[in-house]
Formats: structure tokens, sequence, C-alpha cells
């Protein structure tokens, strides 16, 4: 079953309310200085009536603390803090990468999932459909698919043998 992950730095309702239940969604606001816990519990409780999973980026400990469904650990966080910390047998750790020095650090991460990119977002992490093929088979995680994800371009997902994407413009 093909499930979605869909990153989100502001609480819209009318966004989420789109979602179905195969949808994951993901706090990821960097330019914030400080999280609110009473906003994410806000989300949280949000997504629940929806039956939606809810993720927090960047901070394992929060995720854990405010009971949430998991954490995404993005590319550029090497840290291995996490591992020390215990949490529900059902508390998801996902994780992006770029390449493969990224991908084993996810693994070193014990992510369960990672979040592969770019497929089609033409940027300096452009990996393109034989790039990604060959880097996905290089690893026994579970492969998202992530950049540039369109209602046009979601028919080519066909052509890898990984029907899960993440993303922000295809759910809006």
């Amino acid at each position: 079953m093909m499930r979605k992950y869909y990153f989100i730095n502001k609480f819209d309702t009318n966004n989420i309310d789109k979602q179905d239940k195969q949808t994951t969604i993901i706090y990821r606001n960097y330019s914030a200085k400080t999280i609110d816990e009473t906003f994410l519990l806000k989300i949280k409780r949000y997504c629940e009536k929806k039956s939606i999973k809810f993720y927090l980026s960047n901070n394992i400990k929060l995720a854990i603390k405010l009971n949430l469904d998991g954490a995404y650990i993005p590319a550029f966080n090497k840290s291995l803090k996490h591992l020390a910390y215990s949490y529900k047998k059902n508390f998801k750790i996902v994780g992006s990468a770029h390449n493969l020095k990224e991908v084993r650090i996810k693994e070193s991460q014990n992510v369960t999932k990672i979040f592969l990119s770019s497929l089609f977002k033409k940027n300096k992490n452009f990996l393109g459909i034989n790039k990604f093929k060959l880097l996905s088979k290089l690893t026994k995680r579970d492969i998202v698919v992530l950049g540039g994800i369109s209602k046009k371009k979601i028919k080519k997902l066909s052509l890898l043998e990984h029907s899960d994407f993440a993303g922000i413009s295809y759910f809006e």
C-alpha cells in the first residue's frame, strides 16, 4: 500500500483535510527559533481525529515526549544520540539522504525508511531515475521517493520499485 509523507511548516487544516489515512504529516520548520509544544499538540490532536500519523522533524526527544507517531531526521543531522533514547515500539524514525554516504549514516541512525532525494527536482542533489534506482538498491531499508513529485510526475513512480513518496507541493 502506498504511503505518502506531507511536509508542512504551518498548521493549515484545509490542507490536512484533503489528506487520506495513508498520509503522514511531518512538521518541519527550521526557521522557528523555538518549538511551541502547545502548537505541536494542537496539530497532533487534529491529525489523530483524522486518523493521520504525525511526525516531528529534527527533534526526536520532543517527538517522544509528546507521544507523536514518529520523527524525521534530515540529511544534515548526523547525530546518533537518539539511539540511547527509549520509546514505544510503534514509534517510527525515518530520515533523508542524497548520496551513499548519507544512506550509510541513516542506516547507522537506525531509521526504518530512507527518503531518497532528489528524484525529479533539479537541484544540487538531483539524482534522476537511473541514479535513484542504483542508490536505492544499495540499502535494505524501505525507500521513500522525495523531490519534485507533482500530480503529472506521480505516474513515473511506476518506473521505480518504490511507491511511497514525500513532498510539499504535491499535497497543496
